[in-house]
């Protein structure tokens, strides 16, 4: 598809009176349902079309995006799958519409601003939490969706650079395939799954008999919590190997009332969807204001624990109308 015959008006009108814009995510999940509303909350606000898309791979992302264009949208919100190998294709769709992303963030693009977290700190914080869990040290697995996206790196090498005692540096990068060993903490492996949902839970259970030594587990993206669950309680570990987790699925929330999972890094999914459309359609008025100089506009992760779970479930209830 040639994306230079779409033209853009670059005016944030339509002929009806109404802007439309979209919010593509990187798959299908309960953490995106949250930006979905955050995303239809602003839309509402603004009086403008908002459409939410959620494929389930890199080229159902990619078509989507065709789509859109060729319907003429005035802005996009993107989550990159894979930031590095979409590149080009993220610049193509930048000169026929506004691009900014959002929870992955694709730099090298021409994509004009960042609507998210800064995920190595998320993972730090996540690390805090196993030491928290584990304060005398132990054998620890990583279990993540994909490693090709920014936020999944950087979330993960926060984890493990917290938990070997590092100094900070959001540029560091262990490759997968081997272990991480430090003073008290070894971590075994980062097991991925391609959002494959048995996948996620077969992983679980491969790591469960092959390390019998195992004294905690993350799941890094929202399902992966809940799939380390099923899979502990199933193997009669539920207590035994700690839990931690990112993200506010309701199974790891409940799992952290019910003391089974330690506690959970939380972003703000509701607020990744409002303030791109927000942000998409100050630009398409000709409001450049709202990029900052780094081009980032981002939102502190928070970590949830036992004592403060209820009050920020029922925090995200009352903004989903629940």
């Amino acid at each position: 598809m040639a994306l230079g015959a779409f033209a853009f008006s670059g005016c944030g009108e339509k002929e009806d009176g109404k802007a439309s814009y979209a919010l593509v995510t990187t798959g299908v999940d309960p953490f995106w349902d949250i930006c979905k509303k955050g995303g239809e909350d602003a839309g509402v606000e603004l009086g403008v079309d908002v459409e939410v898309l959620m494929p389930s791979n890199g080229d159902d992302q990619k078509s989507k995006l065709e789509d859109l264009l060729a319907k003429g949208v005035d802005g996009i919100a993107v989550a990159a799958i894979d930031p590095i190998n979409q590149a080009g294709f993220f610049d193509e769709v930048a000169k026929n519409a506004m691009l900014i992303t959002m929870d992955t963030d694709a730099p090298k693009t021409k994509r004009q601003v960042f609507v998210g977290m800064d995920n190595y700190d998320a993972g730090w914080m996540g690390g805090e939490l196993v030491k928290e869990a584990i304060p005398d040290g132990g054998e620890v697995v990583l279990f993540i969706g994909r490693l090709e996206q920014d936020n999944a790196k950087r979330r993960r090498q926060g984890v493990i650079d917290c938990l070997l005692g590092r100094e900070k540096d959001a540029n560091r990068y262990d490759a997968p395939g081997q272990s991480q060993i430090g003073a008290k903490y070894t971590v075994l492996a980062t097991l991925t799954d391609q959002f494959d949902r048995p996948k996620a839970k077969e992983n679980v259970e491969d790591m469960l008999t092959k390390h019998e030594n195992v004294a905690a587990m993350v799941g890094l993206f929202a399902y992966n919590p809940p799939a380390i669950l099923e899979a502990l309680k199933q193997a009669g570990k539920i207590g035994q190997v700690k839990v931690v987790g990112f993200d506010e699925n309701p199974v790891t929330l409940q799992a952290i009332k019910d003391g089974s999972v330690h506690g959970t890094v939380v972003q703000d999914p509701y607020e990744y969807g409002y303030r791109s459309i927000k942000v998409l359609h100050a630009l398409a008025k000709g409001d450049k204001s709202v990029i900052p100089e780094n081009k980032k506009i981002e939102f502190p992760a928070r970590q949830i624990r036992k004592d403060d779970v209820d009050a920020f479930w029922s925090d995200l209830n009352s903004k989903l109308g629940k």
